[in-house]
This record gives C-alpha cells, structure tokens and sequence, in this order.
C-alpha cells in the first residue's frame, strides 16, 4: 500500500484520490474548499480543509510520508507551483501536475515534477482519433512514441490469422490482445495462426503514424 497526497478535489482530483482509494491505498485529499472536503472525505483515508500551497499544513496532514502527490489546483497556475515546491521541501519524490495548457505544463517541467496531465487535450485527441477512423473503438496516446487502440476485425481479415495479415511487417504494428467480445475472453498474447472472428476486436500497439498509416489503409480497402 502507497499514500498518496491529492491536492485540489475538483472533478480531476476527486475522481483520482477516489480511484487510489478503491485500490487499496492510503489516500489524504486536501482542498481549501470545506464543501469540496465533506463530499469526498468517504471516499479516501483522510480529507482536510487547508491551503495545499503551505509546507507545514502538508506536514501536518501527513503528506511527507507520502509515496506521490498529485496536484489539481484547476487554473490557478500559481497553486501548483507552489504546492509543487512545498512537496519538494517535504522530501515527495513523485508529483503528477494537471495543467491547463502547454505553457502551465513547460513551467511544471522545468520544476522538475514527475509528469504533467493535460485531460482536456488527451480526452479531444483521443476522441478524434476515435471517431475520425473506421472501425476504431479507443484510442489512447502513450507517449510521443507509442500509442495503443482497440479496433473491430474488417469483414475483409474474418477467417484470416494475425501472421497472414502480417500488420507487423506491413505497419510496424504489434496485435498485443484479441478480444473476443462476445464471450468477453482476452487473449494475450494472442495466437497468430488462429482464424479471426466477426465478434473479434484487435489491441494494437504502435508508433501514431503507423497506426494512422493502417487507418489510411483500411479507408482504402473500405472505398
């Protein structure tokens, strides 16, 4: 079990003190909302009202015992530098910083935070990744490098195997999963010489333009 720090319960706070606490761990949210406090304090270890910018109130709360942090202060960008410092001085070696923009973000950077979260523009790519594309169900940008998405086996690769299709040597595609969705089975790793089915989805794992370039692909099959 961790303990974990969450600084600032709006609605991206809250939702990940709730989903620490639901995993087993030791979670203390701190918002200087007393409204904020009351409707999250059943969901996680300990809820306090206070300033989450000030040291001592942190240390007072337990925070510099705290395995991470996470810090949603919404667009009060100078919140999150603060508290950022303050849970540097109490020893916390991991801090997750939601930010508002990329500039919000470069400035949590260059105080060297453990990551910055961007929801809103994860969530819109994700969501125009999704829905630009055919057959893709979710889609979820990794890193720079690797993104993973979900998408429906084409009429045209039913009673094909992975090796046939050959996604990797065309795309620089891994399948990583097959998930056959009406039986709610995952296979991982899948079976490369096992027919395809129509009730199949694929878990493919890439570099954004490889999976764009197989989007493209499968638009052209499609036309």
């Amino acid at each position: 079990m961790k303990r974990f720090v969450i600084v600032g319960i709006g609605n991206f706070g809250s939702s990940a003190a709730e989903a620490l606490y639901s995993r087993g761990h030791d979670v203390i949210a701190v918002d200087t909302r007393e409204s904020a406090v009351d409707q999250v304090a059943s969901h996680v270890s300990r809820a306090a009202v206070g300033d989450g910018r000030k040291r001592d109130m942190l240390r007072q709360v337990g925070a510099d015992a705290s395995d991470a942090a996470v810090i949603s202060t919404g667009d009060d960008i100078t919140a999150s530098i603060l508290s950022t410092m303050a849970l540097k001085d109490l020893g916390v070696e991991e801090i997750y910083v939601k930010v508002i923009s990329h500039d919000h973000a470069r400035v949590m950077s260059q105080l060297g935070v453990t990551e910055t979260v961007f929801p809103e523009r994860e969530s819109a790519f994700n969501l125009a990744n999704r829905i630009s594309e055919q057959g893709i169900l979710n889609y979820v940008r990794m890193s720079g490098d690797l993104s993973i998405q979900e998408m429906v086996v084409l009429d045209t690769w039913v009673g094909e195997s992975l090796r046939a299709l050959e996604l990797r040597a065309r795309f620089g595609i891994s399948v990583i999963a097959v998930h056959d969705v009406e039986r709610d089975v995952m296979d991982v790793p899948p079976d490369p010489d096992a027919p395809l089915k129509e009730s199949d989805t694929l878990l493919l794992a890439g570099r954004p333009e490889s999976l764009a370039q197989l989007a493209d692909a499968v638009d052209e099959d499609a036309s």
